[in-house]
């Protein structure tokens, strides 16, 4: 019997690891033999290994993303379906710190320029950077997103990240604002389940519920091709023209528009009034007790309920 041509050609793996498990997430560590498995628990493999040279457990009902640090590759951030976030060191036998949250963190992602630094794409629709010697804080609350966010990474450069969410949307922010500066979205475009960087930082790579893999550009803006020397000034004077001027209201109506599908437009503006409504709650709450006998925790720390070493 002959075989046939796509038989003939089929690329063999060049090694399987087989696991007790089923496998949630996975991570490559940089510049080394070692990766990580996320799924009932952490384990760590080798490549020239068939069995886990080490696990990680702290019970949590299941492991759900995993990230190594890009810059100390001895240190994985993850995240469980228990709301928690941990941080491991491969050269200690138990995890170093978890925090929990109120509500689950669906993937994390490190910052590559800034490696004592990660964002957490949450499920109430926010994106929390953490400092990971302090986990008690937030430094910044990213928001706009109306449902959850599903995936997030950084772009190589450290300065923005992408994030995609069940509301059929992709976003882009800067590392240290709270809203983002792009939005991506098509009519056809279902739920936003992974999003990826390109290598160069230039594209932005999506898949959705609808099986389609999307490629967007990093700036939507941006000239494609060959730029010559005379256009790439002129490019430059208008983004210093922009830049310049920024502070005034008209530009920064203009740089900051955005047209929404309805649907996201409407649950945007539901949840701004929901929030004023607590706001001005917490407010009369605190006017009519007695004084000191009513705190307001800042939203960087609202959704942490506690943080364990």
């Amino acid at each position: 019997m002959e075989l046939s041509n796509s038989t003939k050609n089929s690329v063999e793996p060049a090694s399987v690891h087989v696991g007790k498990n089923a496998y949630l997430a996975v991570d490559h560590q940089w510049d080394s033999e070692l990766f990580a498995t996320a799924g009932a628990q952490v384990d760590i493999w080798n490549h020239n290994r068939s069995e886990p040279i080490n696990s990680f457990q702290w019970g949590s009902d299941s492991v759900i993303s995993v990230r190594f640090n890009p810059g100390e590759p001895n240190l994985l951030a993850t995240s469980a379906n228990d709301r928690s976030i941990m941080l491991y060191d491969l050269r200690m036998v138990s995890p170093v710190r978890k925090m929990i949250m109120m509500t689950k963190t669906n993937s994390i992602a490190w910052n590559a320029m800034e490696p004592i630094n990660f964002t957490a794409a949450n499920e109430d629709g926010n994106c929390y950077s953490y400092d990971a010697r302090k986990l008690d804080e937030a430094k910044c609350v990213h928001r706009d997103h109306v449902s959850a966010v599903m995936d997030i990474d950084y772009s190589p450069t450290g300065r923005e990240f992408v994030t995609g969410s069940y509301d059929r949307t992709v976003r882009l922010f800067y590392y240290n604002s709270g809203h983002s500066r792009e939005i991506y979205h098509t009519k056809r475009m279902q739920r936003v389940f992974c999003v990826k960087f390109s290598g160069d930082g230039s594209y932005v790579i999506s898949g959705s519920d609808d099986t389609n893999l999307r490629l967007w550009k990093a700036k939507a803006s941006e000239q494609l091709g060959v730029v010559l020397p005379r256009e790439r000034k002129k490019h430059e004077y208008h983004a210093a023209i922009k830049k310049r001027y920024m502070h005034l209201p008209e530009v920064k109506r203009i740089e900051r528009h955005r047209h929404l599908p309805k649907p996201i437009y409407k649950a945007a503006a539901l949840m701004r009034a929901m929030s004023d409504a607590r706001k001005r709650k917490e407010e009369r709450r605190k006017a009519h007790s007695a004084p000191g006998s009513v705190t307001t925790q800042p939203l960087r720390r609202q959704r942490i309920i506690k943080e364990v070493e």
